[in-house]
Protein backbone atom coordinates (compact mmCIF):
# COMPACT_ATOMS: atom_id res chain seq x y z
CA UNK A 1 0.00 0.00 0.00
CA UNK A 2 2.75 2.53 0.99
CA UNK A 3 4.84 1.61 -2.46
CA UNK A 4 1.33 2.02 -4.29
CA UNK A 5 0.69 5.18 -2.34
CA UNK A 6 4.47 7.11 -3.17
CA UNK A 7 3.63 5.72 -6.91
CA UNK A 8 0.56 8.25 -6.70
CA UNK A 9 2.00 10.86 -5.13
CA UNK A 10 4.51 10.49 -7.32
CA UNK A 11 2.67 10.88 -10.37
CA UNK A 12 0.10 13.45 -9.15
CA UNK A 13 3.55 15.88 -8.43
CA UNK A 14 4.73 14.78 -12.05
CA UNK A 15 1.09 16.02 -13.42
CA UNK A 16 1.27 19.07 -11.33
CA UNK A 17 4.44 19.78 -12.60
CA UNK A 18 3.94 19.69 -16.48
CA UNK A 19 0.73 21.61 -15.17
CA UNK A 20 2.80 24.47 -13.88
CA UNK A 21 5.19 24.64 -16.70
CA UNK A 22 2.27 24.97 -19.12
CA UNK A 23 1.09 27.56 -17.30
CA UNK A 24 3.63 29.83 -18.51
CA UNK A 25 4.83 31.33 -21.88
CA UNK A 26 6.55 34.02 -23.52
CA UNK A 27 6.12 35.56 -26.46
CA UNK A 28 9.49 37.06 -28.41
CA UNK A 29 9.82 40.71 -29.11
CA UNK A 30 7.71 42.45 -32.10
CA UNK A 31 5.33 39.78 -31.56
CA UNK A 32 2.52 39.39 -30.15
CA UNK A 33 0.19 36.02 -28.70
CA UNK A 34 -3.82 35.80 -28.94
CA UNK A 35 -5.26 34.15 -26.15
CA UNK A 36 -8.20 32.32 -25.53
CA UNK A 37 -10.23 30.52 -22.67
CA UNK A 38 -12.57 27.85 -23.86
CA UNK A 39 -12.58 29.23 -27.37
CA UNK A 40 -13.25 32.98 -26.65
CA UNK A 41 -10.38 35.63 -27.34
CA UNK A 42 -9.49 37.35 -23.64
CA UNK A 43 -6.31 38.58 -23.95
CA UNK A 44 -3.28 39.91 -26.12
CA UNK A 45 0.26 39.38 -24.96
CA UNK A 46 3.03 41.20 -26.00
CA UNK A 47 7.04 40.79 -25.46
CA UNK A 48 7.95 38.63 -22.23
CA UNK A 49 6.83 35.86 -19.61
CA UNK A 50 3.46 35.14 -19.04
CA UNK A 51 0.74 33.47 -16.91
CA UNK A 52 -1.84 31.03 -18.48
CA UNK A 53 -4.70 28.49 -16.71
CA UNK A 54 -3.23 25.35 -17.94
CA UNK A 55 -5.94 23.11 -19.80
CA UNK A 56 -8.34 26.52 -20.24
CA UNK A 57 -6.77 28.73 -21.45
CA UNK A 58 -4.87 28.50 -24.87
CA UNK A 59 -2.52 30.68 -26.99
CA UNK A 60 -4.26 30.12 -30.77
CA UNK A 61 -2.03 32.19 -32.64
CA UNK A 62 1.29 34.43 -32.90
CA UNK A 63 1.57 37.48 -34.89
CA UNK A 64 4.57 39.02 -36.26
CA UNK A 65 4.50 42.78 -35.68
CA UNK A 66 7.31 43.56 -38.43
CA UNK A 67 7.19 45.02 -41.49
CA UNK A 68 6.29 42.15 -44.24
CA UNK A 69 6.19 42.78 -47.75
CA UNK A 70 3.87 41.66 -50.68
CA UNK A 71 4.89 41.20 -54.39
CA UNK A 72 1.94 41.63 -56.87
CA UNK A 73 2.41 41.47 -60.32
CA UNK A 74 -0.94 43.31 -62.60
CA UNK A 75 -1.35 42.84 -66.10
CA UNK A 76 -2.86 45.49 -67.48
CA UNK A 77 -3.03 47.92 -70.49
CA UNK A 78 -2.80 52.25 -71.41
CA UNK A 79 -4.81 54.33 -72.77
CA UNK A 80 -2.67 53.84 -75.30
CA UNK A 81 -3.63 49.56 -75.96
CA UNK A 82 -0.25 48.25 -74.72
CA UNK A 83 -1.21 45.31 -72.68
CA UNK A 84 2.07 46.17 -69.85
CA UNK A 85 3.00 44.07 -66.52
CA UNK A 86 3.49 45.83 -63.48
CA UNK A 87 5.10 44.32 -60.12
CA UNK A 88 3.98 46.29 -56.79
CA UNK A 89 4.96 45.66 -53.44
CA UNK A 90 3.26 46.60 -50.94
CA UNK A 91 4.64 46.91 -47.45
CA UNK A 92 2.78 46.55 -44.61
CA UNK A 93 2.32 45.41 -40.39
CA UNK A 94 0.46 44.31 -38.15
CA UNK A 95 -0.84 47.15 -36.17
CA UNK A 96 0.15 47.10 -32.17
CA UNK A 97 -3.34 47.92 -30.67
CA UNK A 98 -5.31 46.36 -33.00
CA UNK A 99 -3.92 42.89 -33.30
CA UNK A 100 -7.23 41.28 -32.51
CA UNK A 101 -8.66 42.41 -35.26
CA UNK A 102 -6.29 41.67 -37.32
CA UNK A 103 -6.33 37.83 -36.47
CA UNK A 104 -10.45 37.70 -36.60
CA UNK A 105 -11.78 40.12 -38.91
CA UNK A 106 -9.32 39.28 -41.64
CA UNK A 107 -8.77 35.50 -42.85
CA UNK A 108 -6.19 36.37 -45.64
CA UNK A 109 -4.49 39.77 -45.34
CA UNK A 110 -2.58 38.97 -48.95
CA UNK A 111 -5.22 38.16 -50.84
CA UNK A 112 -7.18 41.28 -49.75
CA UNK A 113 -4.14 43.49 -50.25
CA UNK A 114 -3.37 41.83 -53.39
CA UNK A 115 -7.44 42.15 -54.73
CA UNK A 116 -7.21 46.23 -53.74
CA UNK A 117 -4.05 46.40 -55.65
CA UNK A 118 -5.38 45.03 -58.86
CA UNK A 119 -8.40 47.07 -58.72
CA UNK A 120 -5.93 50.20 -57.90
CA UNK A 121 -3.63 49.31 -60.84
CA UNK A 122 -6.27 48.68 -63.53
CA UNK A 123 -8.18 52.04 -62.41
CA UNK A 124 -5.18 53.75 -63.00
CA UNK A 125 -2.83 52.52 -65.63
CA UNK A 126 -5.64 52.89 -68.08
CA UNK A 127 -6.09 57.02 -68.19
CA UNK A 128 -2.45 57.19 -69.12
CA UNK A 129 0.02 56.27 -72.18
CA UNK A 130 2.54 53.84 -71.96
CA UNK A 131 5.51 56.66 -71.39
CA UNK A 132 3.25 58.21 -69.07
CA UNK A 133 3.18 55.10 -66.74
CA UNK A 134 6.98 55.37 -66.69
CA UNK A 135 6.99 58.94 -65.33
CA UNK A 136 4.05 58.59 -63.68
CA UNK A 137 4.79 55.36 -61.14
CA UNK A 138 5.20 57.63 -58.06
CA UNK A 139 1.60 58.52 -58.32
CA UNK A 140 0.16 55.02 -58.94
CA UNK A 141 1.90 53.68 -56.23
CA UNK A 142 0.73 56.58 -53.94
CA UNK A 143 -2.88 56.13 -55.16
CA UNK A 144 -2.57 52.14 -54.36
CA UNK A 145 -0.91 53.31 -50.97
CA UNK A 146 -3.90 55.54 -50.34
CA UNK A 147 -6.68 52.78 -51.39
CA UNK A 148 -5.19 50.45 -49.00
CA UNK A 149 -4.82 51.99 -46.05
CA UNK A 150 -8.24 53.33 -45.90
CA UNK A 151 -9.45 50.07 -46.57
CA UNK A 152 -6.86 48.09 -44.31
CA UNK A 153 -6.28 50.35 -41.04
CA UNK A 154 -10.37 49.21 -40.20
CA UNK A 155 -8.79 45.32 -40.48
CA UNK A 156 -5.83 46.01 -37.81
CA UNK A 157 -3.19 46.32 -40.92
CA UNK A 158 -1.00 49.35 -41.65
CA UNK A 159 0.38 50.20 -44.82
CA UNK A 160 3.81 51.19 -44.80
CA UNK A 161 4.61 52.05 -48.24
CA UNK A 162 3.61 50.91 -52.13
CA UNK A 163 6.00 50.69 -54.38
CA UNK A 164 5.91 49.99 -58.43
CA UNK A 165 9.19 48.40 -58.68
CA UNK A 166 8.67 47.14 -62.30
CA UNK A 167 6.87 47.68 -65.13
CA UNK A 168 7.43 45.38 -68.31
CA UNK A 169 5.71 46.27 -71.46
CA UNK A 170 5.60 42.91 -74.46
CA UNK A 171 8.46 42.13 -75.30
CA UNK A 172 7.60 43.89 -79.33
CA UNK A 173 6.68 46.65 -77.37
CA UNK A 174 10.27 47.35 -76.06
CA UNK A 175 12.37 46.82 -79.08
CA UNK A 176 9.76 49.43 -80.91
CA UNK A 177 10.52 51.65 -78.32
CA UNK A 178 14.17 50.83 -78.35
CA UNK A 179 14.40 51.56 -82.36
CA UNK A 180 12.45 54.66 -81.66
CA UNK A 181 15.08 56.23 -79.14
CA UNK A 182 17.63 55.08 -81.73
CA UNK A 183 15.86 56.74 -84.69
CA UNK A 184 15.33 59.64 -82.08
CA UNK A 185 19.63 59.84 -81.28
CA UNK A 186 20.68 58.96 -85.07
CA UNK A 187 18.40 61.93 -86.09
CA UNK A 188 20.08 64.42 -83.20
CA UNK A 189 23.63 63.11 -84.35
CA UNK A 190 22.81 63.92 -87.88
CA UNK A 191 21.72 67.31 -86.91
CA UNK A 192 24.82 67.93 -84.89
CA UNK A 193 26.80 66.72 -87.75
CA UNK A 194 25.10 68.89 -90.23
CA UNK A 195 25.59 72.02 -87.77
CA UNK A 196 29.30 71.17 -87.03
CA UNK A 197 29.79 71.09 -90.78
CA UNK A 198 27.94 74.24 -91.34
CA UNK A 199 30.47 75.78 -88.84
CA UNK A 200 33.38 74.63 -90.36
CA UNK A 201 32.23 75.56 -93.85
CA UNK A 202 31.65 79.17 -92.56
CA UNK A 203 34.76 78.68 -91.36
CA UNK A 204 36.47 78.04 -94.14
CA UNK A 205 34.91 80.36 -96.23
CA UNK A 206 35.78 83.48 -94.08
CA UNK A 207 39.20 82.16 -93.38
CA UNK A 208 39.66 82.35 -97.23
CA UNK A 209 37.82 85.83 -97.56
CA UNK A 210 40.38 87.24 -95.05
CA UNK A 211 43.22 85.47 -96.97
CA UNK A 212 42.35 87.36 -100.22
CA UNK A 213 41.69 90.32 -98.62
CA UNK A 214 45.23 90.55 -96.94
CA UNK A 215 46.35 88.98 -100.42
CA UNK A 216 44.54 92.03 -102.05
CA UNK A 217 46.54 94.43 -100.15
CA UNK A 218 49.78 92.88 -100.67
CA UNK A 219 49.56 92.89 -104.42
CA UNK A 220 48.70 96.68 -104.11
CA UNK A 221 51.27 97.45 -101.80
CA UNK A 222 53.59 95.64 -104.21
CA UNK A 223 52.29 97.60 -107.42
CA UNK A 224 52.19 100.76 -105.51
CA UNK A 225 56.05 100.31 -104.35
CA UNK A 226 56.85 98.67 -108.10
CA UNK A 227 55.14 102.03 -109.44
CA UNK A 228 57.19 103.96 -106.86
CA UNK A 229 60.63 102.53 -107.99
CA UNK A 230 59.79 102.97 -111.60
CA UNK A 231 59.30 106.47 -110.98
CA UNK A 232 62.27 106.88 -109.52
CA UNK A 233 64.41 104.81 -112.36
CA UNK A 234 62.96 107.10 -114.75
CA UNK A 235 63.98 110.29 -112.98
CA UNK A 236 67.57 108.75 -112.08
CA UNK A 237 68.01 108.03 -116.60
CA UNK A 238 66.32 111.42 -116.86
CA UNK A 239 69.07 113.41 -114.96
CA UNK A 240 71.92 111.51 -117.23
CA UNK A 241 69.98 112.84 -120.02
CA UNK A 242 68.10 110.18 -121.25
CA UNK A 243 64.68 110.95 -122.36
CA UNK A 244 61.54 109.07 -120.77
CA UNK A 245 60.72 106.81 -123.97
CA UNK A 246 64.03 105.69 -123.98
CA UNK A 247 64.38 105.04 -120.17
CA UNK A 248 60.53 103.46 -120.42
CA UNK A 249 62.08 101.24 -123.41
CA UNK A 250 64.90 100.15 -121.20
CA UNK A 251 63.31 99.14 -117.83
CA UNK A 252 60.67 96.95 -120.36
CA UNK A 253 64.25 95.65 -121.25
CA UNK A 254 65.61 95.28 -118.31
CA UNK A 255 62.21 93.58 -117.17
CA UNK A 256 62.31 91.71 -119.67
CA UNK A 257 65.94 89.84 -118.68
CA UNK A 258 64.81 89.86 -115.22
CA UNK A 259 62.36 87.35 -116.33
CA UNK A 260 64.37 85.40 -118.07
CA UNK A 261 67.16 84.82 -115.08
CA UNK A 262 63.76 83.78 -113.11
CA UNK A 263 62.60 81.34 -115.78
CA UNK A 264 66.09 80.15 -115.63
CA UNK A 265 66.67 79.82 -112.20
CA UNK A 266 63.55 77.32 -111.77
CA UNK A 267 64.38 74.14 -113.46
CA UNK A 268 61.26 72.90 -113.37
CA UNK A 269 59.62 75.55 -115.22
CA UNK A 270 58.09 74.68 -118.83
CA UNK A 271 57.66 78.47 -119.59
CA UNK A 272 58.49 79.79 -123.19
CA UNK A 273 58.88 82.89 -124.09
CA UNK A 274 58.19 84.21 -127.89
CA UNK A 275 59.88 85.79 -129.62
CA UNK A 276 63.47 84.70 -127.70
CA UNK A 277 66.49 85.14 -130.06
CA UNK A 278 69.67 87.34 -129.66
CA UNK A 279 68.11 90.53 -130.98
CA UNK A 280 65.11 90.06 -129.47
CA UNK A 281 66.32 92.74 -126.77
CA UNK A 282 67.46 95.18 -129.43
CA UNK A 283 64.10 94.84 -131.46
CA UNK A 284 61.88 95.21 -128.07
CA UNK A 285 63.64 98.30 -127.61
CA UNK A 286 63.71 100.29 -131.06
CA UNK A 287 59.72 98.50 -131.36
CA UNK A 288 59.07 100.56 -127.75
CA UNK A 289 60.37 103.71 -128.77
CA UNK A 290 58.86 103.90 -132.31
CA UNK A 291 55.50 102.87 -130.21
CA UNK A 292 55.96 105.83 -127.65
CA UNK A 293 57.30 108.27 -130.52
CA UNK A 294 53.80 107.67 -132.30
CA UNK A 295 51.61 107.92 -129.29
CA UNK A 296 53.13 111.37 -128.46
CA UNK A 297 52.76 112.68 -132.12
CA UNK A 298 49.28 111.60 -132.22
CA UNK A 299 48.63 113.83 -128.59
CA UNK A 300 49.76 116.22 -130.07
Amino acid sequence: MESAAIIIYSISGFIAFILLLSSFFTVKQQEAAIVERFGKFIAIRHAGLHLKIPMIDRVVRRLSLRIRQLDVMVETKTLDNVFLKMKVSVQYNVIKSQVADAFYRLESPNGQITSYVFDVVRAEVPKLKLDDVFVRKDDIAVAVKNELQEAMQSYGYDIVKALVTDIDPDEQVKHAMNRINAAERERTAAEYESEAQRIRIVAVAKAEAESKKLQGQGIADQRREIAKGLRESVEMLHDVNINSQEASALLVVTQHYDTLQSVGANNRSSLVLLPNTPTAASNMISDLVAAMTAVNEISK
